[in-house]
């Protein structure tokens, strides 16, 4: 039977991420900057003649959902094309869940990139891009192919070319309700609009973004919600000298620039885990400058 092994489902970082308005359908408008991370899910996936569509836990032990972002990606593709076929879909789940870090969308977005060649669909990109949108406001990005300045709820975007950025994740053992976030009264809006054809991306840094431009208006109430987003805001500024949460929490980075292979950092942040109680999580991140799987629908 045709299978597709190792198919990465990568998360995401926001380097920053403005409010910058409400639709009267309640969705709140965003500016951020994405960029993909090596920090990823692992699919494999199978075909099925009776068109049934399965999804399995690699390891087991998750507290997946039994209708998770890949099996709707899977039915979406069903239904929008008449493919008769079906799938098994094996998930390799490492990404924390709740983190803001796009585990979900992203995995659904490798789930259309592999059943579009595996299914011989054909679609092209656009395609793709519109039905991502159905599933999911970050869908969309993570099958733009690489960093990129978004905008509206998460469906413009403007791609951009960035310096490769290492960075320190950790998260605590709990997540964070992305609902409870944006009906805080602490929620935070910008007052200014970027400007794409002036944003310092083009030129700069991830540790001048993080330094000098921008900042996650969504960090105030999450710290407000969570103490152990607060706990990893401390813990990483004062173990890097940097720090910011991403999306809607509850993972925080820092920039650690692009040297700095020797691994100190690597020991660095395990000797901040080892401190804290069980169910932290955490590692040493690096930037990337396409999707593995980009092109796939090109």
């Amino acid at each position: 039977m045709k299978a597709l092994y190792d198919l990465a489902a990568p998360a995401k970082l926001n380097l920053f991420l403005h409010v910058v308005g409400k639709r009267p359908d309640g969705y709140h408008l965003l500016q951020s900057l994405f960029v993909l991370i090596d920090w990823a899910d692992t699919l494999h996936v199978e075909m099925r003649s009776d068109g049934q569509l399965h999804r399995h836990d690699v390891h087991g032990g998750h507290d997946l959902p039994a209708d998770d972002l890949c099996l709707r990606a899977a039915r979406l593709l069903q239904q929008e094309t008449g493919c008769t076929l079906g799938v098994d879909i094996h998930l390799d789940k490492r990404l924390p869940a709740g983190a803001g870090m796009g585990g979900g969308s992203s995995d659904a977005a490798t789930t259309l990139l592999g059943l579009n060649r595996l299914w011989d669909l054909r679609l092209p990109l656009q395609r793709l891009l519109d039905l991502g949108l159905k599933l999911g406001a970050d869908v969309p990005f993570f099958l733009g192919g690489g960093p990129a300045f978004v905008e509206g709820i998460g469906e413009i975007l403007h791609p951009l070319r960035l310096p490769a950025q290492r960075f320190a994740v950790i998260k605590g053992p709990a997540g964070l309700a992305t609902k409870e976030i944006f009906s805080s009264n602490l929620l935070a809006r910008s007052e200014n609009l970027a400007i794409v054809a002036g944003f310092p991306a083009l030129a700069g840094t991830a540790e001048k973004l993080v330094a000098g431009f921008g900042r996650n208006d969504l960090q105030p109430a999450a710290e407000e919600i969570s103490g152990e987003v607060r706990d990893a805001v401390a813990l990483l500024s004062s173990q890097f000298g940097n720090a910011r949460m991403t999306g809607s929490g509850a993972a925080v980075f820092s920039v650690l620039g692009e040297d700095g292979r020797d691994g100190k950092d690597d020991q660095s942040l395990a000797t901040l885990l080892q401190a804290q109680p069980e169910g932290w999580t955490g590692r040493i991140c690096r930037s990337l400058a396409q999707h593995p799987l980009a092109g796939w629908a090109d």
